[in-house]
């Protein structure tokens, strides 16, 4: 499983973050900071939150 962020899309607004926080974190400007670009598939549901919940639609599991 692999993350895929649309760097043009994402706005920095932390909600991945909050769903799936061993794999985003937000830096002290808010830029997304993906922890883990290829989590385990234990992280499988917290991603998909975090897929659901993006606002912008920025993130992607390939």
């Amino acid at each position: 499983m692999e993350i895929h962020v649309n760097w043009g899309m994402c706005e920095g607004n932390g909600v991945c973050a909050i769903e799936a926080p061993a794999v985003f974190d937000l830096d002290d400007d808010d830029n997304l900071i993906v922890l883990d670009e290829t989590p385990p598939e234990s992280q499988r549901k917290p991603l998909e939150a975090a897929i659901r919940a993006c606002p912008k639609r920025a993130l992607k599991i390939v």
